[in-house]
Parts: C-alpha cells; sequence; structure tokens
C-alpha cells in the first residue's frame, strides 16, 4: 500500500518479504529491429516470413518495436513496481552467425537495457536462449548437432564477460521442450521439421548446452551470481487409475519431463524414456561424459505454467502412427482429453489446482533446489474501449487463482522464492502471430501505442501490498 491509500489492509494471502515480483518478455516477441545494428535472422524470422506457418504471415519484424522504446517499456515497469525483470538476449542480435566475436552495437542494446532496469530499482534476470537460433547454426545442422551445444557455450561466456558485473540472475534456456520437440518433432514451431530422433537429439543437446552454458558462466562470473534453467513442465494428470491410464501419464511425464529433469539434476536419462524411444533411437549420440556436464549444479530451477495436462491410454489399433507428434515413443499409446473447466483464448483450460501440484511434486523430487515461477498467465480477446480502457477481468480472475495457488505451495512448503507475470507487452505470440494477447499492458501494433490493462493495475496492487486480498 501507499502512504496515501488509507484503506484497511486486507491482504489475507501475504507472501515472503523478500519474495520476488516480477515480469517477463522474449526478445524476438518484442524487439523488432530484426535487421538492425548488425542482427542476421534467426530462425524465427525464416519460419515467420514462411508462408502458411504464422497466423496472417504475421513476424516479429517490427512486434512491440521494444528495440527503440526500451526506456518507455522500463517506466512501465516502474509503474507497475516490480522488483525484477525477466527478458531474453537474442544470440543473432549479438553474434550474428552463432560464431566467432559479438557485434558491439547488439551487446551494446542489452548494456543499456541493463544500465537502465538498475537505475530504476528493478533486478535484471537475463535469459541466454529463447528460441532464436541463429539461421546460420541451423542451416548447419541445428540443434540436432552436438556443434550447436558447443556454440552455445562460447556465446555464454561472450554474455558473461559483456554483463557479468551488472546481471544478477542468469537462465541458460527457456522452455526447451517447446523448442526440441515443437521446433524438430511436430514442426509447429521454428525451424518446422518433423522428426522424433531429430526431436530427441535435440532435447539431448539442449540438456548438454545448459551444462556448457552453467560452465562458462561459472568462470566469467564468480560466485556472486545465480544461475538458472527454465522448464515448462507438464502438470500431468491420468484421467483414472487404471493401469492403462496410469502408463499413459507415465510416458508423457518421461518425455514432457524428466527427459530434462533427469538429465540436470541427477546426471541421468531416464531409463523408461530409453525403452519407450528404442524403435525411434539407441541414443548412441549421448557420449561419455555429458550427462556430468549436463548436471552441473545451478542456484534455482524456473518454472513455466499455464495448465494441465489430462491423458488416457489410446486405444488399440493396427495403423502404424503417421502424423508428426511432439511425443516421441509415446504417440501411439497415448491420448489427451480436455480438461474441464473455463478456457483461455488460446483454448488451454483453466486450473491453478495445477501449479499448486506441480510445485509440491518438486518439493518432493528436488529438495533443496529453489523455485521460481518465471513464467505464468493467460490470453483473453482484450481490446481497448471507446474510452480507451482495457477491461480484462478474466486475466485478473486468473492471475488470483495462480498466485493463490502459489501462496498455498509455499504454505505447503515449497520454496517458491518468486513470480513472473507473462507477460509485460501484447506481442508476437509465436505461430499465432498477433491474434492472441497475453499482456497486461495493451499494444496497439499500428501505433505501438501502451495501455495498461484492469490487470496491470490490480498486478501493481498486488505488489504494493505484498499478497492477495
Amino acid at each position: 500500500m501507499t502512504a496515501l491509500d488509507t484503506r484497511p489492509d486486507t491482504t489475507t494471502h501475504r507472501f515472503p518479504a523478500d519474495f520476488r515480483w516480477g515480469t517477463a518478455t522474449a526478445a524476438y516477441q518484442i524487439e523488432g529491429a530484426a535487421s538492425e545494428d548488425g542482427r542476421t535472422p534467426s530462425i524465427w524470422d525464416t519460419f515467420s516470413r514462411t508462408p502458411g506457418k504464422v497466423r496472417n504471415g504475421d513476424t516479429g519484424d517490427i512486434a512491440a518495436d521494444h528495440y527503440h522504446r526500451l526506456s518507455e517499456d522500463i517506466a512501465l515497469m516502474r509503474r507497475l513496481g516490480v522488483t525484477d525483470y525477466r527478458f531474453s538476449v537474442a544470440w543473432p542480435r549479438v553474434q550474428p552467425t552463432g560464431r566467432g566475436p559479438a557485434v558491439q552495437k547488439g551487446l551494446d542494446f542489452y548494456r543499456r537495457l541493463v544500465d537502465e532496469l538498475l537505475e530504476a530499482g528493478i533486478r535484471p534476470v537475463a535469459t541466454l536462449y529463447h528460441w532464436d537460433l541463429p539461421q546460420e547454426l541451423e542451416d548447419a545442422g541445428g540443434w540436432p548437432q552436438r556443434e550447436t551445444a558447443q556454440r552455445f557455450g562460447e556465446y555464454a561466456a561472450i554474455m558473461a564477460g559483456a554483463l557479468g558485473d551488472r546481471v544478477a540472475t542468469w537462465t541458460t534456456l527457456n522452455e526447451p521442450w517447446c523448442a526440441a520437440f515443437l521446433g524438430y518433432g511436430n514442426g509447429v514451431h521454428a525451424p518446422g521439421r518433423t522428426s522424433a530422433l531429430a526431436s530427441l537429439r535435440a532435447a539431448h543437446h539442449f540438456n548438454l548446452a545448459h551444462g556448457l552454458a552453467v560452465g562458462a558462466l561459472r568462470a566469467g562470473l564468480g560466485g556472486g551470481s545465480e544461475i538458472s534453467l527454465t522448464l515448462n513442465l507438464h502438470a500431468v494428470r491420468p484421467n483414472s487409475q487404471a493401469p492403462a491410464d496410469l502408463d499413459a501419464a507415465r510416458r508423457i511425464d518421461a518425455v514432457g519431463n524428466r527427459v530434462f529433469l533427469d538429465p540436470v539434476f541427477h546426471g541421468v536419462l531416464p531409463q523408461d524414456l530409453i525403452t519407450d524411444t528404442a524403435a525411434v533411437t539407441d541414443w548412441s549420440f549421448v557420449e561419455d561424459g555429458d550427462l556430468a556436464t549436463a548436471s552441473a549444479p545451478i542456484d534455482s530451477l524456473g518454472i513455466n505454467y499455464y495448465s494441465p495436462t489430462v491423458v488416457a491410454a489410446a486405444p488399440p489399433s493396427v495403423e502404424p502412427f503417421t502424423d508428426p507428434s511432439p511425443w516421441a515413443g509415446a504417440e501411439q499409446y497415448v491420448r489427451f482429453l480436455p480438461a474441464p473447466g473455463p478456457r483461455t483464448a488460446m483454448d488451454w483450460p483453466v486450473d491453478a489446482n495445477g501449479l499448486h501440484e506441480l510445485l509440491l511434486r518438486l518439493r518432493d523430487d528436488l529438495p533443496g533446489t529453489p523455485l521460481v515461477i518465471t513464467e505464468n498467465g493467460a490470453a483473453y480477446d482484450d481490446y481497448a474501449d471507446p474510452s480507451g480502457e482495457v477491461k480484462d477481468p478474466e486475466r485478473v480472475e486468473y492471475l488470483h487463482a495462480h498466485l493463490a495457488a502459489v501462496h498455498r505451495a509455499i504454505e505447503d512448503g515449497a520454496d517458491v522464492r518468486g513470480y513472473f507475470l507473462w507477460s509485460l507487452l501484447d506481442n508476437f505470440e509465436w505461430a499465432y502471430g498477433y491474434s492472441k494477447r497475453f499482456g497486461i499492458v495493451h499494444v496497439d501494433f499500428a501505433t505501438q501505442r501502451r495501455t495498461f490493462k484492469d490487470s496491470a493495475r490490480w498486478y501493481a496492487e498486488v505488489i504494493a501490498r505484498g499478497g492477495l486480498q
């Protein structure tokens, strides 16, 4: 509450005093300036310019024009009162070919971003990879190739040298599951390839890249910085306790969650995943020492959560499964069911209990690992009314329910240190283009005018109070 606010404090779900209140964005979704100051195409530039890949032919060429409106957007964050801002670095902006020296103009943009955040009293949280692989590295084979992981380690070292004295928290990867299995498995994300083998190879090389980046960051930063990884873990629910449905959930958990959790935290591949995918690969691309590298200790785990996943056993079929699938080793055995309840504009079910369940699972499976909600939010079909107001009560309800779930998880012993609302701005929503709005700040893409939605005002009050009414 502000000093001028004389209303009684009716906060009932109070968060710890040092809880980190943030918001998040990603470079390709907001920056624009796609060919300025030495930046070269990423796989998302190529993918979005390919006819039929992105709704309405939208691209991130301009997006929310954050590259030119950086100071304006930081002013919005100050109005919100956030303590932290999670952004991503565009790899092709600072190292256009994915090899060799950095482009200083690209580094200067992120130096200015970080400096202005610090001047505003906002803690910078930098993500090294949010899906924008330099196209030249994809042309050389992309994430299914070991070399890409090695190049990523070199890129991490560049960024540690450029910003290591000013960025307190570094996240290596954002949602490697989406990048591996949607990008290389069923092709709905860049680079649009459809190969179960390529998706599994990519997943492994993401784990290796993460470990190499941790090593590079530790070497370049010393001991004072926090290093993290962000995963979009699936809150998997079997439709029943029947053995076949339980096995369906196990398969999705293996290829959706443990494909990253087990190598990173335990230095092993899930044995059941190896068995499930035996018809695809023998995993011989995993070399000696890879898993030890992947399991380099980190300081926290970021969790992105939007909705639960409900599964059941697929009915027996004599027909081979041929459709491209992101679920290598599970596609013939699992069917996905709609969860009950209201839906967002993405047609995703709204169920905050899934977040609570996920946090308690991690409390039990990864004791001693601090957790941070690095993305949570919802898209709705909101718009500026004739008076210029943007009313989004569904989003407020969604956020309230999910923050309450986080608070309940903390009370139940989960070590949750912060919450980053997705997203600060309406932006380029990947294959949906500009048709879906996740922001708490409305962006008129024709004029680039920013307008606080009701949800932004609500979030500012939550931050000021340190909890929920």
